[in-house]
């Protein structure tokens, strides 16, 4: 079984909005054997609706729709999905229920336009929404697209999600006879060509049935290696195999198998090794703290961050010295080094990272050019001096780029000096 996904709303297309949910579809449907195909965004207008789920069940088994059955006048899927079937409407008694339940709950009467959400497409099974008031619906769209099943949800993230979770997916597994494995290898400090190089054997030896993809990223690049097959143990073990041998030949630039993130990484690498944790920024503006602390049950390792954006505030925060400054510049591996130890000094911390630099879009010079920023890594070290190492790196790109370039670069510090190997 192919699935396709169709997102429907002009702001999807204006670019007002990030389409989240054809990837939540995606993922959950590999979960249980059906591989998406294609993704398709679609205006309000119902006749490019109409046009574009003709053209989709032509070519899929089963199509997921998401937008577009709310109560205003934008709101054209379900019309479109009549114009296109020949089929009527009919209420759907379990949903009007729900509906009346709820508005007694805010006791309020059901009115009439609300209590249009129930109606549904004549023949539909009707998926019961947990989240909000529109009535999902499965259908079996006939012999004129062969029996293919046509599946429409709200676009309103949780509401879609919990459809998926209690009705969809329960439905669809019993018509899957395959098996997906997603495996993710996460990398830092790589390029994609020398990534590439280094893997070079292995990819073209893929087993059949697996594929290997390059996610490059702000720091490095990603690899999914997926596996189809109808046997699930033979599926995870030429997964398996696949990823050990990737790990094997660049292991010392993977952090995370799965879907682990970085800042993730790094809190398990402070709580295995007991070792708390602060920061002090400048050009990231509080970005490397507020990921750190992104991660449930941070406290255990964070311990304070300094946002220190002017030289005034790192000499009186930091006690970095206004002679180091005007010698060597704010942005400089020994202002970063000064301010690393002085936010190691201030918070108790058993490490510290800092970062200075320019994000631009003005600011840089020949010697210091826009992207410019230099990171250090604070660390005690029982019965002597703390330790302290830096780096400068330029980076390409916008600000808001940057400075997130900025923060991935100090969070791959931090993962280095934390790595097993390293403590």
């Amino acid at each position: 079984m192919r699935a396709e996904i169709v997102s429907v709303g002009d702001e999807l297309l204006k670019g007002e909005r990030v389409n989240t949910n054809a990837a939540s579809i995606a993922k959950a449907l590999s979960g249980i054997g059906i591989p998406v195909h294609r993704v398709v965004d679609c205006s309000d207008v119902e006749g490019e609706i109409a046009a574009a789920l003709s053209e989709a069940l032509e070519r899929s088994e089963v199509v997921l729709v998401t937008g577009g059955l709310g109560p205003t006048k934008d709101d054209r899927t379900r019309q479109a999905v009549q114009e296109l079937l020949h089929k009527g409407l009919e209420r759907s008694e379990e949903a009007h229920r729900a509906l009346v339940e709820r508005m007694k709950q805010y006791g309020r009467e059901i009115s009439a336009s609300l209590a249009e959400q129930a109606m549904v497409i004549e023949g539909a099974l009707a998926i019961p929404n947990t989240r909000g008031t529109a009535a999902g619906m499965i259908i079996r769209c006939g012999e004129r697209y062969h029996d293919h099943y046509l599946v429409l949800m709200p676009g309103v993230p949780s509401e879609m999600k919990a459809m998926m979770e209690l009705t969809v997916l329960p439905y669809f597994a019993q018509f899957s006879s395959t098996f997906i494995r997603h495996t993710s290898i996460k990398t830092l400090g790589i390029g994609e060509s020398t990534l590439e190089e280094m893997i070079v054997d292995i990819e073209e030896a893929l087993p059949e049935g697996t594929t290997l993809a390059y996610l490059p990223h702000a720091a490095g690049v990603n690899l999914m290696v997926s596996t189809i097959g109808h046997e699930r143990e033979g599926v995870d073990t030429l997964n398996r195999r696949v990823v050990d041998a990737i790990m094997e030949r660049s292991g010392r630039f993977i952090y995370a198998i799965g879907e682990k993130n970085l800042e993730e990484t790094i809190g398990t690498l402070l709580t295995s090794a007991g070792l708390r944790v602060a920061v002090a920024e400048s050009c990231t503006g509080g970005l490397v703290a507020s990921r750190l602390t992104d991660v449930a049950g941070s406290s255990a390792y964070f311990l304070q961050g300094f946002v220190v954006y002017s030289n005034q505030a790192k000499e009186s925060a930091l006690g970095v010295p206004k002679e180091l400054i005007d010698e060597f510049g704010a942005v400089s591996e020994e202002v970063a080094c000064a301010m690393a130890i002085g936010c190691l000094q201030k918070s108790g911390a058993d490490l510290a990272v800092s970062t200075t630099g320019i994000a631009g879009p003005s600011g840089g010079s020949d010697a210091k050019p826009v992207g410019t920023v230099c990171l250090a890594i604070a660390q005690k070290v029982a019965g002597e001096e703390p330790t302290v190492h830096s780096r400068r790196l330029i980076m390409q790109g916008d600000r808001q780029l940057n400075k997130l370039r900025f923060s991935e670069a100090a969070l791959r510090e931090l993962w280095y000096a934390l790595r097993p190997e390293t403590l």
